[in-house]
């Protein structure tokens, strides 16, 4: 069987000698499947919030890298995620959100499971009538649960169950941001929204990590909070991107913002920060409201956005919420003319990764030798895939 492969060696040289990841890391199905475990299944990349199952019993089926998950609030108001396949003969379970009143059942045979995952009814396993059979050990065929962590409201999840415990692996991250470590309330409907972008994943990442193109792509972010008021953010394995030292709070028609957290460090009066948390989730903090984009890998050129917005009170003003939701869409929509136009690039065979600004790419070429380092570690591995 061909292994793919790429050089790496000049994508982890330091940054004023440092290429991009090469063309196939954006357009190789067989790189993007290499990446799919190296990178995204090793690690804890988000894959819906929590927010997405709030009321005991709801369940909502995901399909993450061609991979059916369920995730589900059980009974004791944990949040759960599982494969969503039934131990007996591998059927889907749940095929639309909904609220498990009783147990799982599965629409084939109808083996039933615990919203904590067990096995708790086999009818006729073993024959008419027959409800047990010595061969079949119902504790030891519970659902698969995959392992996940809830923080900032995002599930991350870690499908190879071989990554470090989530406070370890982002413990810096989490420190650094343990004054927004308190409820957030998700907006709610008019806080969430959806794009589909015609790019890899990663080239979101990428465009997300660095405020160098701020003057050209959002020229109205770029009028108040300008790029000389930003600065990098570089935590090597762990996250990078940016801040800034002029956030300007949304207002009403009548002077009115939405409540601050409470018991902020006086840096955040003026100052915000947005950093992708490896691999797959961006964030960014502010006084009055938080948020958290998760990227959905459709395939090494189509990615989904999740875009998600949460405040400090569970009521807030909804048409201020609304208005909120509009100017970041505006933001990220003002992005996907770049994504794009990049991945196209990226079918120019001559492209060699590209270069990086040692001032004002830090952030970016951190991530490519994160993703790199991911890959070399999963190649030293005998027979990996």
């Amino acid at each position: 069987m061909n292994m793919p492969h790429t050089d790496l060696r000049n994508v982890r040289r330091p940054i004023d000698q440092a290429n991009g990841l090469g063309n196939a890391h954006y357009i190789d199905p067989a790189i993007f499947a290499e990446e799919r475990q190296a990178v995204l299944f090793n690690n804890w990349p988000g894959l819906a919030t929590a927010s997405d199952v709030p009321e005991i019993g709801d369940a909502v089926p995901l399909t993450f890298l061609g991979m059916p998950l369920l995730v589900l609030r059980d009974k004791s108001g944990q949040v759960r995620v599982f494969q969503n396949t039934c131990r007996h003969r591998g059927m889907i379970l749940v095929d639309a959100p909904r609220k498990i009143e009783g147990a799982i059942r599965c629409p084939y045979h109808s083996w039933c499971y615990s919203t904590e995952g067990r096995l708790v009814s086999t009818p006729h396993v073993g024959g008419p009538g027959q409800n047990t059979h010595q061969g079949i050990d119902r504790d030891l065929l519970g659902l698969v649960e995959i392992r996940s962590h809830v923080w900032m409201d995002v599930i991350w999840i870690n499908i190879s169950g071989t990554a470090p415990p989530f406070e370890q692996a982002n413990a810096d991250l989490i420190s650094r941001w343990a004054e927004f470590d308190k409820p957030l309330h998700h907006g709610g409907a008019d806080s969430r929204f959806q794009l589909s972008v015609n790019c890899n994943w990663k080239l979101a990442v990428e465009n997300y990590c660095e405020s160098y193109h701020l003057p050209w792509v959002h020229p109205g972010l770029n009028s108040y909070s300008r790029l000389e008021d930003h600065y990098n953010i570089e935590t090597p394995g762990e996250y990078s991107g940016q801040g800034t030292l002029v956030y300007r709070q949304l207002t009403d028609d009548d002077g009115a913002k939405f409540p601050d957290f409470a018991d902020l460090s006086a840096k955040w009066d003026t100052a915000a920060e947005y950093v992708t948390a490896y691999p797959n989730v961006l964030l960014g903090v502010h006084r009055d409201h938080t948020f958290a984009i998760i990227l959905v890998p459709d395939g090494p050129e189509k990615t989904t956005e999740n875009i998600h917005l949460y405040y400090a009170a569970s009521t807030t003003d909804p048409e201020l919420r609304a208005r909120n939701t509009d100017q970041w869409k505006q933001v990220f929509e003002e992005d996907i003319f770049v994504v794009e136009g990049m991945q196209r690039g990226r079918h120019a065979v001559q492209f060699d990764g590209g270069r990086f600004s040692p001032a004002m790419d830090g952030p970016t070429h951190m991530f490519h030798d994160w993703v790199a380092s991911q890959l070399e570690t999963h190649r030293a591995v005998p027979c990996a895939i």
